[in-house]
C-alpha cells in the first residue's frame, strides 16, 4: 500500500501573520527604505514587492535598480521565510511565542546571481526553506519584474538557534 506523501496543510492565524509582517514592514527599519512589503506568507515560503522609487535607482541613465537593493531585499526574504518555517514548526506554541523566537535569526551565507537588469516599475521577490535545521536554514530566493521575468535569484543559509 503506498505511503501518503501529502503534506498537511498549515494556516496561520491572523495574530501570527500580522505580528510577522509588523516585524518585517515595520520594526526593520532598513526594509521601510526598501519598501518590502509582504503579499503572502505560507509555511516556509513567502512573496514580497518592492515599488521602484527615486530612492532605489543604482543606474541613472536606465533608472534601473540598485544591485545592493535586491541583494538586501533577497536577503531580507530569506529570513522571513525561515520565520514562517519556524512558525510553522511550532504550531503547538500560541502565535506571540512563536514570533519571539526570531531574536536569534541571522545571516550565516548569502549568494547572488544577477541575471538581467532590474529595470521597471515594480519588483516581486519571493522566497522558500530549502531546509530547515535545528541550528541552520537553508533559502532559495527569487527577484522577478512585473512581467514575472526572472532577474536574479539568490541563496541563503540563517542561523536560527
Amino acid at each position: 500500500m503506498p505511503k501518503n506523501t501529502t503534506t498537511p496543510v498549515i494556516e496561520f492565524e491572523p495574530e501570527f501573520v500580522n505580528g510577522l509582517k509588523h516585524i518585517f514592514e515595520d520594526l526593520i527599519t532598513f526594509n521601510q527604505v526598501l519598501g518590502l512589503k509582504i503579499a503572502s506568507i505560507m509555511p516556509g515560503k513567502v512573496i514580497a514587492h518592492i515599488a521602484m522609487k527615486p530612492e532605489l535607482v543604482g543606474h541613472f541613465s536606465f533608472n534601473r535598480i540598485h544591485g545592493g537593493v535586491i541583494s538586501a531585499g533577497l536577503d531580507a526574504m530569506g529570513g522571513v521565510a525561515v520565520m514562517a518555517a519556524i512558525g510553522a514548526r511550532h504550531m503547538d506554541e500560541p502565535p506571540l511565542q512563536r514570533l519571539h523566537r526570531f531574536s536569534k535569526l541571522g545571516t550565516i551565507d548569502l549568494r547572488i546571481d544577477y541575471l538581467r537588469p532590474g529595470i521597471g516599475e515594480l519588483f516581486e521577490l519571493r522566497s522558500e526553506v530549502m531546509r530547515l535545521g535545528s541550528r541552520v536554514a537553508s533559502t532559495r530566493m527569487e527577484f522577478l519584474g512585473a512581467d514575472g521575468k526572472l532577474l536574479s535569484t539568490g541563496a541563503g543559509a540563517y542561523i536560527v538557534s
